[in-house]
Formats: C-alpha cells, structure tokens, sequence
C-alpha cells in the first residue's frame, strides 16, 4: 500500500508539472473557471497547497487534541459560503498575494517546495500534528486534505487554460473519491447519494460534497 505521504509527492508533482504549462501563463489575467478567481489566483490556490506545507511541517507542533477530517470539513467557515462571503474574499486575496510575482516564479516556488518535502515528508512521524486554520489534524489526515485540494483545483485550472487536466495517481483518487463521498452523504444523507449513484430515475438533483 502506497504511504499517504508519497501519494501526496505524487499528487504535487502533477500539479507542479501543470503550473509549468505555457498555457497558464498565456492565461494570467484572464477569468478562471473557478467563479470570482482570476487564473493567477486560482494558480496561487493550487500552489499554496505545496509551498505552504514546509514551514508548517517545521513548525512547533500545535497543542490540542486532533479534529476528525470530515468534522475539519463539516465544520469549515467556506462550506456552502456565498462566493462574497469573507471567508472566501480571503481565500481568493490568499491566491493573489501567493501568485504576486508571476507564473514562472510561481512554478519555481512549487518546484522548490516540492523538494524540500521530498525529504521531510518520508521522515516525519505519521502521527504528527499539524494546524490547519482553526483545526489541528493529524499529519495523515492534513495531506488527505491537501490530496482534495489539489486534485479539484488541478482539473478547475486545466479547464481555465483550455489543457487536459493532469492524470493523478490511482491511490490520490481512490482517496478523495472516498472522503469526497463521505462529505456528500454527511451534507444530503445516505439515501440521496445512493440513489445519485445506482438509480437515476431517483436521483437528487444534486449530491454536491463541498
């Protein structure tokens, strides 16, 4: 069974790889398929999922007990937030400011980053705490959520610049495909997300996780 820290490697270098794309750079400016995210900020998004993580991994581990991963999202400020709420106002000022320097400093970053947690990441230990906004989750469940981030993100910014969006490693889909079922059946109940996927006749008209 492939570690959740190498399928996170995996996972980063795909999207590091689509941050390197002449496409994005062409696109800069333009409006993202993303609904109020310029394509650099969308960029920024997608990046900080990787060049945030060394200093959180070199930061002093956070006191508390850890949250469970689907109460960190049940429980996040963003789900189901207007698109002008402040919580999301701060994501997208969060992507600008980390893409400020352009597409190419932006790949470097990641680039970078994506090094250094090629070394810290096989060492670390699995049950170690990291914060994460408001919660403290434990190392394993952190880079689940990082795994969603980046794979939803990856395929928001292919489409944004009119490229294919980067295949992501088996292990990396099998577990936001399974976290992203959870959030589903925890927002619209088990029945609703059975129908939507066994019975069309019966489905809802939405089992959206996030």
């Amino acid at each position: 069974m492939t570690p959740i820290w190498q399928t996170y490697l995996d996972t980063a270098a795909a999207a590091a790889a689509l941050l390197r794309d002449p496409a994005l750079a062409a696109a800069w400016d333009a409006d993202s398929a993303l609904a109020h995210y310029r394509v650099g900020a969308l960029a920024g998004h997608l990046a900080w999922q990787i060049v945030a993580v060394p200093e959180m991994l070199t930061a002093v581990p956070p006191d508390g007990a850890p949250r469970a991963l689907l109460e960190h999202y049940t429980g996040a400020a963003w789900l189901g937030a207007a698109p002008d709420a402040e919580i999301n106002t701060r994501l997208r000022d969060l992507g600008e400011r980390v893409a400020a320097d352009g597409p190419v400093a932006l790949a470097e970053r990641a680039d970078e980053a994506l090094a250094r947690l090629s070394v810290a990441l096989p060492g670390a230990p699995p049950g170690r705490l990291v914060r994460l906004g408001p919660s403290v989750l434990r190392l394993e469940d952190f880079l689940t959520s990082r795994l969603l981030e980046i794979t939803v993100h990856a395929d928001d910014l292919a489409v944004s610049v009119g490229v294919e969006a980067p295949p992501m490693p088996a292990p990396a889909v099998e577990a936001v495909l399974g976290l992203l079922t959870r959030l589903a059946v925890a927002r619209h109940g088990p029945t609703a997300v059975l129908r939507a996927l066994s019975r069309a006749e019966r489905a809802p008209a939405t089992i959206a996780a996030i």
